[in-house]
């Protein structure tokens, strides 16, 4: 009887306590364990004890991903074959990934009806869409159909304020998610569509399988999140011409991308190696393709970029010119130099300036009103220009001497045409640094600075007034397999900037997959989890920046994304895309 009421009295205590602290239950099944012997249960398999405490409606959460702390309570209560450990911890982070900008949260677990309804107060058929997506993906297994437990959840109701506002950068992403125990139906309120996507994900993450009682349960109820992002550009490059990745691939990778509430889709579509894709306005440029079989038609493109766009994800897409374009001078070899030097593009041929003018007015709908790209950012590229091809050719050598130029002050004249070009067009130009470290604030106020080799870099431009992305290449390159996740999760756009009128010119960052030693069999691997730790970098608040607090959530988020079928890598691999060790659970690998 003793024992009983103490238990009844430490579940109050945990409703009761505020959300600065946490208790845990751990649920082990053993008779012959000593009731203060807290090494013993240390040796329990934290797998098993994880299980043990999703099963228990009592157990609001496990320590660590199921590991107990020197800290643990020596205080044990039997209750036949169950032992309950009592842990308080300082560590409030739920296990939401990236998390959310402010929360409050209870000790009670809800269980869910079956089936369990979510609903739009105003429908759309992007809603509807998203609605199907998320039931598909959070009901995995077969409820069953039973007499729902006492003050079960039943419903969601989603609210949004404006569904029609279009995807652009720095459209509202913000949402309310309210999960009450009073028998109500949860709601997700937010301002725009894109932001009841958000709130979708994190009421995704917060429903948890019982195995033992065939239910779906939300622990920690009630809640209350309300969330927004800390920056508006959060992507994800993706190089598609060192290696091209089919369409089902693609999709599968913006899949991804939803998970972290990642937003930019970069698509490096093209560069010296191959030209995948289709022009209507220059058909032959797609003969720079490594094959026929691996190619982009405008169909395929278009149902890339919609699938983003229906996901949150804004396509900004990349043709680096005038270097890195070689593959152009298959299909047109008058727009590089000579048979024998094919970059950069040939800076003295009209050639070059009537293919920009006709390509980028397809891809952005000036050309023909059905633009396939309709991001308001477009990448320009304009790195690692060798213009020594220009001055040993002697057409474009003649040319420059006609016209006054220096090699450099060419490089500027081609980047100043195509900035032109593009603004005329209604978009943003976006170039790789060494633009700027060669033009600095000659360039156009639109024009947008990519950073790549030096972070420092980026505090040079937001002082200059110009608008930047972080992509350093030390830290946020995904191709280097050394950058282990911790060191891409320290890694913050503010870092030695701290006037608000300069950071407000920060538009956030990407981290970039270049692809020449990835495809299909490892592209996942090389990008999950580590593109995680970046992406909660770039939504939650800047205080998230403790390692210790956030590996055993990325490690949970790492499990997540496997169940999602996401061939996402071991968290604690010394290089990116190892496979597990051995045996094991995947929240201890």
């Amino acid at each position: 009887m003793m024992r009983s009421s103490l238990l009844v009295c430490l579940v109050f205590a945990v409703f009761t306590l505020s959300v600065v602290r946490a208790d845990y239950f751990v649920k082990v099944y053993n008779t012959d364990a000593p009731q203060n012997d807290i090494e013993w249960l240390q040796h329990v398999s934290p797998s098993i004890r994880r299980a043990q405490c999703l099963a228990n409606p009592a157990c609001v959460g496990f320590n660590s991903n199921g590991f107990l702390k020197s800290s643990v309570s020596n205080t044990i209560f039997s209750n036949g074959t169950v032992l309950y450990v009592r842990k308080t911890d300082t560590d409030t982070i739920p296990k939401i990934w990236p998390a959310p900008s402010s929360y409050t949260r209870g000790a009670q677990s809800l269980p869910l009806v079956s089936p369990f309804q979510i609903f739009a107060a105003t429908p759309s058929e992007d809603l509807s869409n998203a609605i199907a997506r998320y039931q598909s993906l959070i009901f995995v297994h077969q409820q069953d159909i039973k007499v729902p437990l006492p003050g079960s959840l039943s419903q969601l109701q989603i609210i949004v304020q404006d569904l029609d506002v279009p995807l652009q950068n720095g459209v509202d992403e913000s949402y309310e998610l309210t999960i009450t125990d009073d028998g109500n139906p949860a709601s997700i309120k937010a301002p725009t569509y894109w932001g009841a996507l958000r709130g979708l994900e994190t009421f995704s993450q917060l429903v948890v399988f019982n195995y033992t009682s065939g239910y779906y349960y939300i622990h920690n109820t009630p809640w209350t999140i309300t969330d927004s992002p800390r920056f508006p550009h959060r992507g994800i490059l993706l190089d598609t011409s060192r290696h091209f990745q089919p369409v089902n691939m693609v999709k599968a990778f913006l899949d991804s991308m939803v998970y972290s509430k990642l937003n930019v889709f970069h698509w490096h579509i093209v560069d010296s190696q191959s030209f995948p894709f289709e022009s209507k306005t220059y058909p032959l440029l797609w003969d720079g393709s490594w094959t026929e079989e691996q190619r982009y038609t405008q169909d395929d493109v278009a149902e890339i970029v919609e699938y983003a766009r229906e996901r949150g994800i804004r396509t900004m897409v990349e043709f680096d010119i005038p270097g890195h374009a070689e593959s152009w001078c298959v299909g047109y070899p008058d727009v590089c130099p000579s048979s024998t030097c094919f970059t950069p593009l040939d800076v003295s041929a009209n050639a070059t300036y009537d293919l920009f003018t006709g390509l980028f007015g397809e891809l952005t709908g000036k050309a023909n009103g059905q633009g396939l790209f309709p991001e308001n950012l477009f990448h320009l590229g304009g790195d690692e220009v060798d213009t020594s091809c220009w001055t040993n050719t002697p057409h474009i050598q003649n040319w420059l001497t006609a016209n006054n130029l220096t090699a450099k002050e060419a490089y500027m004249y081609i980047v100043e045409k195509a900035h032109d070009l593009l603004i005329s067009y209604g978009r943003d130009p976006v170039n790789w640094e060494e633009v700027f470290n060669n033009f600095g604030t000659k360039l156009d106020k639109r024009s947008i600075i990519h950073i790549w080799l030096d972070h420092a870099t980026l505090s040079k431009v937001v002082a200059a007034g110009y608008r930047a992305i972080l992509s350093n290449s030390d830290l946020w390159y995904l191709d280097h397999l050394d950058i282990t996740w911790d060191k891409m999760y320290m890694n913050d756009p503010f870092q030695g900037i701290s006037d608000p009128t300069q950071q407000a010119l920060i538009l956030g960052g990407e981290t970039c997959m270049w692809g020449e030693t990835v495809d299909p069999s490892d592209l996942m691997a090389t990008v999950w989890p580590r593109a995680a730790a970046a992406a909660e970098r770039l939504w939650s608040p800047a205080t998230y920046n403790d390692t210790s607090l956030a590996l055993p959530r990325l490690e949970w988020f790492r499990c997540l994304l496997t169940h999602r079928g996401v061939g996402a890598a071991p968290v604690l691999n010394p290089t990116a895309r190892q496979g597990p060790p051995g045996p094991g659970s995947c929240y201890e690998q």
